[in-house]
C-alpha cells in the first residue's frame, strides 16, 4: 500500500526533529524531504508534489503564508497543514485563506498532531481545539486572488522571486503581463528560459507581454495623481503598467499617489480574475523606506515578505 508522502518546513532544527520522529509512529506516512524557509518549501513542494505539507508560517526569506499561495499554484494536490506558535485566530484565518486543510497551535501538537494529519489526508478540515468557537467553514478554498508585495535590496532576489511567480502561471497555461526597466525585463527573460520554459512560444501566443516601466505611467497619471476611471478603464493594457508605475512614483517621493495606485490595484484584483504581485528596491532608494509608508503599503496588500 503506498504511503503517503510528507514535506517537514520549519526553520527550528529541534522542532523537525520532533514532527519526523512523531511521524515514524505511523508506518502509512513518509517524511520525504525537509525545508527550512519559505522559498525552500516552494521549491521542495514543486519537486516533490507530496500529499502533505507541514508548514509554519514564520519562516525566514519567505512567510509560511506567502509560501502556501504559490505552494496552491506549483503543487495543487498537495494538502497543507499550518503548525504555528502563533494561536491569534486573525492569524490562523489568513493562515487558512490560502487554502489550506488545518491548523495546529504547536503547543497542543503532541495531542493534535497526528489527529490533524489523519483528519487532512482524508480530505477533512481540522483547527485546533485552542482555537474552538470560531468557524472554520468561513475559511474555504475560495479564497479570491492575490496581491502580493515584496521588499528587495538587490536585483537576484527580485528576479528569483518574479520568475518563480510567472513561470508558475505560464507553465498551466495562463497569461502574464510584466512591466519593469529594460534590464529587469531582459534579465527576466532569461530567467523564465532558465525554468524551461519556451519563451519564444509563449510570447508568440501572447501569454508573455514586457512593457517598459516608465512609459506606463502616462497611460493613468493626471496632475501627479492616479485617474481610477482610466486606471480601470484600461485594465486589459494597464494592470501590470499600474503596478510597477506605483513603485516608481514612491522612488520618486509621489508616495500618496503610489499607495493610490495599490488600491486601485486591490480594486483590479476583485473585479477582474488576476492575480499581482508587487516588488519596491528598498536598496536603491536613499534613505531606504519610511516604516510608516512601509506599514501602509503593507496593509493594501494580502501577503508581503522581504529578501
Amino acid at each position: 500500500m503506498r504511503r503517503s508522502a510528507i514535506l517537514v518546513v520549519d526553520d527550528f532544527a529541534p522542532w523537525r526533529h520532533f514532527v519526523c520522529l512523531t511521524l515514524q509512529s505511523c508506518p502509512e506516512w513518509e517524511v520525504v524531504g525537509e525545508a527550512t524557509d519559505g522559498l525552500g518549501a516552494v521549491e521542495q513542494a514543486e519537486k516533490l508534489q507530496p500529499d502533505l505539507i507541514l508548514l509554519d508560517i514564520g519562516l525566514p526569506v519567505l512567510g509560511g503564508i506567502a509560501a502556501a499561495q504559490r505552494i496552491r499554484e506549483l503543487s495543487p494536490k498537495s494538502r497543507i497543514l499550518f503548525l504555528s506558535a502563533n494561536h491569534s485566530w486573525d492569524i490562523a484565518e489568513e493562515a487558512l485563506l490560502t487554502g489550506a486543510s488545518g491548523y495546529v497551535v504547536k503547543s497542543d501538537a503532541t495531542t493534535e498532531l497526528l489527529p490533524a494529519i489523519e483528519s487532512v489526508l482524508h480530505g477533512k478540515r481540522f483547527l485546533s481545539t485552542r482555537l474552538d468557537g470560531y468557524d472554520l467553514s468561513a475559511s474555504s478554498d475560495d479564497q479570491g486572488r492575490h496581491h502580493e508585495a515584496g521588499f528587495y535590496v538587490n536585483d537576484r532576489a527580485f528576479l528569483d522571486d518574479v520568475a518563480l511567480f510567472i513561470g508558475a502561471a505560464l507553465n498551466i497555461g495562463n497569461s502574464a503581463i510584466v512591466v519593469a526597466i529594460k534590464t529587469h525585463r531582459a534579465d527576466l527573460l532569461l530567467a523564465l528560459r532558465g525554468y524551461g520554459l519556451d519563451m519564444n512560444g509563449v510570447v508568440a501566443e501572447g501569454r508573455y507581454i514586457a512593457l517598459d516601466a516608465v512609459d506606463a505611467r502616462s497611460e493613468f497619471m493626471r496632475d501627479g495623481t492616479p485617474d481610477p476611471f482610466l486606471f480601470i478603464k484600461g485594465f486589459g493594457d494597464l494592470i501590470m503598467k499600474a503596478r510597477k508605475a506605483a513603485h516608481l512614483l514612491w522612488a520618486e517621493g509621489n508616495t500618496e499617489a503610489a499607495i493610490q495606485t495599490e488600491k486601485l490595484c486591490n480594486q483590479l484584483t476583485e473585479r477582474y480574475d488576476v492575480d499581482i504581485l508587487c516588488s519596491y528596491f528598498v536598496g536603491h532608494v536613499p534613505g531606504g523606506m519610511d516604516h510608516n509608508i512601509y506599514q501602509r503599503i503593507c496593509a493594501e496588500h494580502s501577503a508581503f515578505y522581504s529578501r
